[in-house]
C-alpha cells in the first residue's frame, strides 16, 4: 500500500519535498533522528546527519529511550548511534534539496516537516515449531523543505537550462607515405671533394691492400713442397 500524499498539508508549488517508502530500518530510530533535525536549517542538518552516519556523534532519544545508556556528549542524557537511520534520512534530505534547486527555489532551505512512521508489518515465526516471533516491519520517511529565498510574484519558476555537450568527431589518422630510400651514389657525391673523407678512404684502401699481401704471403709459406728423401738415404736408415 502506497500513500498518495504526505502526512502534513502544504502547497507543493511553494515547497520542496521528498520521501522514501518501505525502508528496512527501525521506525523508532528514524522518528528520533527526524525529531533532531525538524525546524532546523538544511545545511546544518546535512552536516549533523553526515557525522551521525559515521558514528562520530550520538543522537538524543526523547521517547524511545528505555534501557539506553547515558551519553557524556549529550550532557548525561540518553542517546544512541543510529548509523543506518541517519544514512537513510540524509539520502531523503539531499533528494528534497535537489528537488528544490531543480525547480529554481534557491539554495537555502529550512526543514518544515520531517517524520517517520511504521509502514507495513509481515509476520515472521521462528522455525522448528518454536513460538518465538520476530515480525518484519518497514518504515516510511518524509521530508518537506521551505525555501528561505522568496521568489518574486509574477515570475515563473523554471529549472536551469541544461548545457548541450558537443560531440567531437574522431580525427582521421593521416597515412604516412614511406620515404624513398637514398641511393649510395648520392652519398658518394655528397662526400666527393671533401679532403677529410678522401684521406679516410685512402687509408682504408691501403690497409685493405696490406691485409691482402699478408694473407698471400701466409698461403705461399704453407704451400712450400717438402724435401724428398733419396732412395740411398732410405736404405741406410733401414740397415
Amino acid at each position: 500500500m502506497i500513500m498518495k500524499g504526505y502526512s502534513t498539508d502544504f502547497e507543493k508549488e511553494n515547497f520542496a519535498c521528498a520521501r522514501m517508502e518501505d525502508t528496512n530500518i527501525s521506525f523508532k530510530d528514524l522518528a528520533e533522528v527526524c525529531g533532531r533535525i525538524r525546524n532546523k536549517n538544511a545545511d546544518w542538518a546535512v552536516e549533523f546527519l553526515e557525522k551521525a552516519a559515521d558514528g562520530k556523534i550520538p543522537v538524543l532519544y526523547k521517547r524511545h529511550n528505555k534501557r539506553l545508556g547515558h551519553r557524556k556528549e549529550l550532557g548525561g542524557q540518553r542517546g544512541r548511534y543510529p548509523k543506518k537511520a541517519a544514512k537513510a534520512i540524509l539520502k531523503t534530505l539531499k533528494s528534497a534539496l535537489a528537488n528544490g534547486i531543480t525547480r529554481g527555489m534557491g539554495e537555502s532551505y529550512q526543514i518544515m516537516h520531517a517524520s517517520a512512521n511504521k509502514k507495513m508489518g509481515y509476520g515472521r515465526v521462528a522455525p522448528k515449531g518454536r513460538w518465538a516471533r520476530s515480525d518484519y516491519e518497514t518504515a516510511r520517511i518524509e521530508v518537506v523543505l521551505k525555501p528561505l529565498e522568496e521568489v518574486p510574484k509574477g515570475v515563473e519558476v523554471r529549472p536551469p537550462a541544461k548545457k548541450e555537450e558537443k560531440k567531437e568527431e574522431p580525427k582521421k589518422l593521416e597515412e604516412k607515405k614511406p620515404e624513398p630510400k637514398k641511393e649510395k651514389a648520392h652519398v658518394h657525391e655528397a662526400h666527393h671533394g671533401n679532403p677529410a673523407h678522401e684521406a679516410k678512404e685512402h687509408g682504408k684502401h691501403e690497409k685493405h691492400e696490406a691485409d691482402k699481401e699478408h694473407v698471400h704471403e701466409h698461403k705461399e709459406k704453407k704451400e712450400e713442397p717438402k724435401p724428398e728423401i733419396k732412395a740411398d738415404v732410405k736404405k741406410e736408415v733401414t740397415k
